[in-house]
C-alpha cells in the first residue's frame, strides 16, 4: 500500500564488491537501485541523493571509501536523517565492518533502512546493541594502537636525529651560511645582527629570494652557536 503523507527525505548507498560488477550493462548497482527506490515508495521517502562505492571490497573499513565519507558529509551538511540500503551486506560482509558503519551513522542521529523494511540502527535489539558497543571499542583500541605506533616512530625518529618534524634549521639547510655567520658574530668589534646580514649577503648568502637575510633570522642561525 502506498503510503500518501509527506515524503521523508532520505539518501541512497550502493556497493559493488568486484571491479566485473561495474559499468555499462552491469546490474548490480541498478538492482540495488531499484529494490531502494521500491521500498521508498511504499515506506513514504523520497531519495533525494545517492552515493555508491563501486568495486569496494566488503572487507575495507568503511570510513574509507570515498562513497561512504561523501555520504557522511551530505548528512552533517543538511540534515537529512534517513539512509537507505539493499541489506546490511552493502556496508560489508563481516558483521564487525557492518556495525561499525551503522555506529558511524547512529552517532550523527541517522536511521538505516534496508530494502526489506528492516530499522539496523534499532536499539531494541540486545545481541545488536552488544555488537556495536563491542565494535566500537574495537575500533577505540585501533584507534589507541595506530597513536601508539606513530608516537613510537616519532621517538625513534628524534633518537637518530635529534628532532622529528618541523621545518629544518639553517645549520641543517646550509651549514656553510651558519659558521660564515658564527664568524662574524666572533669578529671584534662585536657585530650587530643586522651587519652580519649585510656582510653575508655582500659574500653571496641571501634568502632564496635575494634579500639579505633578517636579524630575527641571523639571531636563530646563531642560536645553537657557541660565541
Amino acid at each position: 500500500m502506498v503510503n500518501n503523507r509527506k515524503r521523508i527525505d532520505a539518501v541512497g548507498y550502493l556497493r559493488t564488491s568486484s571491479a566485473a560488477n561495474v559499468g555499462e550493462g552491469k546490474d548490480s548497482d541498478k538492482r540495488q537501485r531499484r529494490k531502494i527506490e521500491a521500498f521508498a515508495k511504499r515506506a513514504g521517502f523520497n531519495v533525494v541523493d545517492w552515493f555508491y562505492d563501486p568495486a569496494t571490497s566488503g572487507n575495507d573499513d568503511i570510513k574509507s571509501r570515498p562513497g561512504f565519507a561523501a555520504l557522511l558529509d551530505r548528512i552533517e551538511a543538511n540534515g537529512v536523517c534517513t539512509v537507505l540500503i539493499e541489506d546490511a551486506t552493502r556496508f560489508a560482509r563481516k558483521l564487525m565492518t557492518q556495525e561499525l558503519g551503522i555506529i558511524a551513522l547512529a552517532e550523527r542521529g541517522v536511521t538505516v533502512l534496508t530494502a526489506g523494511g528492516d530499522d539496523l540502527t534499532n536499539t531494541d535489539d540486545e545481541m545488536k546493541v552488544a555488537m556495536r558497543q563491542i565494535a566500537g571499542a574495537f575500533a577505540q583500541l585501533e584507534k589507541a594502537r595506530l597513536v601508539r605506533k606513530l608516537k613510537e616512530a616519532r621517538d625513534r625518529k628524534r633518537e637518530e636525529t635529534g628532532k622529528c618534524g618541523g621545518r629544518r634549521s639553517y645549520a641543517e639547510r646550509d651549514a656553510a651560511l651558519v659558521e660564515m655567520a658564527r664568524r662574524l658574530r666572533q669578529q671584534r668589534p662585536r657585530l650587530s645582527l643586522r651587519k652580519i646580514a649585510a656582510e653575508l649577503a655582500q659574500l653571496g648568502k641571501t634568502t632564496p629570494r635575494g634579500f639579505a637575510y633578517s636579524p630575527s633570522a641571523i639571531k636563530s642561525m646563531l642560536a645553537n652557536s657557541a660565541d
